[in-house]
């Protein structure tokens, strides 16, 4: 049987997660809950969070208990986990009785799925508040407020929330007549030694999803596309994204490539990619969305031809 990497609902998401809104308006509650020794509390550095030393990392989660005082009123509250509140907090490294500090992308993919969510809300929310110190309406300071959902201007009362920059992901496809299906993965200066990975970009003020696939992909490679369907959505807080995958069906199988955007292109067929050993490229990691567009067309059935 084979176990696509990353189904969905992809990592990094809620997964059914209890975000209690409606809880981050009372003030006494949350000064309630963050007193309560059964309220658990994500540890953060920065934007690491703590984990076990074990060779299989797990989210080193504390009780208000076992962290020996109150939250303070900056913790963030994330939600209701089995019925008790969860707090995301940064106390310093010196708070950690135990585990390490780690970036969440670094032990995200071996983390259980549910902490996975939780570490990456966390880090989305911490890094929104380090870039949001002061208002971009008058340059005053922001305090945080409503859990830690808003910050709000000392000067002019202006409200801020956390924001999700939204980007697509395609894994695009070409029937050739006698190759038969491939599909075009391409490689990004920045990327490690040998991974190649599916299309992506950021969508523009004043542009649709569909309009930004048809733009990105002719931008970075060239290439005209004539079909295009929706697939699946990920939070990537790395730092502060929302992914939304797509597959696309290319008009022809020509590259011109953006040497700015992609040092190199290619299509490739399944029998190139279906072996892990024998693949003349590295795809991308399995808690990824474009790890999962590849893999959800390397192993469907394929079409008469492919």
């Amino acid at each position: 049987m084979i176990h696509l990497s990353n189904p969905p609902p992809h990592r990094y998401t809620g997964a059914g997660f209890d975000r209690a809104a409606q809880r981050r308006l009372d003030a006494d509650w949350l000064s309630a809950c963050r007193a309560n020794p059964d309220t658990r509390v994500i540890l953060m550095a920065g934007l690491e969070v703590l984990v076990s030393t074990t060779d299989q990392p797990c989210a080193e989660i504390l009780t208000v208990a076992e962290l020996g005082q109150a939250l303070p009123e900056e913790a963030i509250f994330l939600g209701m986990a089995d019925g008790v509140g969860l707090f995301a907090v940064d106390l310093g490294r010196a708070a950690a009785r135990r585990g390490r500090f780690a970036e969440v992308r670094t032990v995200g993919a071996w983390l259980a799925a549910r902490e996975a969510g939780w570490c990456a809300y966390a880090r989305a929310v911490a890094f929104w508040h380090s870039r949001h110190r002061f208002c971009g309406a008058c340059g005053g300071p922001t305090v945080s407020a409503h859990g830690g959902h808003i910050r709000r201007c000392q000067i002019c009362d202006t409200q801020h929330f956390p924001r999700s920059d939204p980007a697509v992901i395609v894994l695009v496809t070409h029937r050739h007549p006698e190759l038969g299906e491939r599909c075009l993965l391409g490689r990004s200066a920045r990327f490690p030694a040998g991974i190649y990975s599916t299309l992506a970009g950021f969508v523009e003020p004043g542009e649709s999803l569909e309009e930004t696939v048809c733009r990105e992909i002719y931008e970075e490679a060239g290439v005209e596309l004539v079909d295009l369907h929706y697939r699946s959505s990920q939070p990537w807080p790395f730092p502060a994204s929302l992914m939304i995958g797509f597959r696309a069906t290319a008009r022809s199988d020509a590259l011109r490539l953006d040497p700015d955007e992609l040092v190199d292109a290619g299509w490739f067929t399944r029998a190139e990619l279906i072996d892990p050993d024998r693949r003349p490229v590295q795809l991308p990691n399995r808690d990824s969305i474009a790890r999962h567009l590849i893999e959800d067309w390397l192993y469907e059935e394929p079409a008469p031809g492919s």
